[in-house]
């Protein structure tokens, strides 16, 4: 498909590592892309599976690297499992109760804002959600088993495997989650990418239609395949997980595929006949 596609693109959502930034490494043409969205009367999102952050933490991150970003334009899997268990607790019928916490500050941040009261005592813990944690003890694996085990609805913040840094792959969230699976004998209910539970968010949020947006990602089983049976746009970039080959193999395949954020404006700039 030609650039001319992106002329009914009215939001941009954008994965985060791999496609903002590798580790602490800025990747090119990020604030040149997001001022030109802005401009053109476009919004963005980041839209990432990391739960470890605050969605200022991420603003401040993005500042030391030179990126300007507000709070509201970054939503990671954490704000999205929060925003989706308040929603099944308020419209679903869920029942209120306890939450025990896999996770950090990110994840237990969202959810105190949704409301919810945090415990550490698996007996008492109505839910268990778990998502990335860089200081994970065993005692921490073990208090979520036992809640799980005792009842508690397992979520999970997403389920990556791993996700990119300088140092090559490390263990992301999915693996915390396998392991919890595997413990337990029970399987998570995952809310972010690329479940339809954080695009749904990411929407609701930015207040578009699927048909006007579209996702830039960098791994195409967590960014792209959720995206398309929903009808976003879809663009995979060569700068994290996912290599041009495997690109190419994809079924279905993205709308696009670049070498990076500097050529997607370069289409953006096309499609405007600029």
């Amino acid at each position: 498909m030609n650039a001319a596609a992106l002329t009914a693109v009215r939001a941009v959502l954008f994965d985060m590592d791999g496609v903002i930034y590798v580790g602490t490494r800025l990747l090119p043409g990020v604030q040149d892309l997001f001022d030109y969205l802005v401009s053109s009367g476009r919004q963005w999102l980041c839209v990432t599976n990391n739960a470890s952050k605050t969605p200022q933490q991420f603003v401040d991150t993005l500042a030391k690297m030179g990126v300007q970003a507000e709070p509201q334009q970054i939503l990671g899997s954490a704000e999205a499992a929060a925003g989706w268990l308040r929603e099944q607790v308020d419209h679903a019928g869920w029942a209120a109760g306890k939450v025990i916490v896999m996770g950090q500050d990110g994840l237990k941040t969202a959810l105190t804002a949704k409301g919810f009261e945090l415990t550490d005592d698996p007996l008492t813990a109505t839910y268990a959600v778990a998502g990335i944690n860089f200081q994970l003890t065993y005692e921490d694996l073990a208090r979520t088993a036992l809640a799980i085990r005792a009842g508690a609805k397992f979520i999970g913040t997403n389920s990556d495997p791993s996700y990119p840094t300088e140092r090559g792959q490390l263990p992301g969230a999915g693996s915390i989650l396998a392991l919890l699976a595997t413990a337990t004998g029970v399987q998570p209910q995952v809310i972010g990418k690329p479940n339809r539970g954080m695009f749904d968010q990411a929407l609701k949020r930015l207040g578009v239609a699927p048909h006007e947006t579209l996702i830039v990602g960098d791994r195409y089983d967590t960014d792209i395949q959720g995206a398309v049976p929903l009808g976003l746009l879809t663009t995979g970039v060569l700068t994290g997980v996912t290599t041009l080959s495997e690109w190419e193999r994809a079924d279905p395949r993205p709308t696009f595929v670049v070498p990076g954020l500097p050529e997607l404006l370069a289409l953006f700039q096309q499609a405007d006949g600029q």
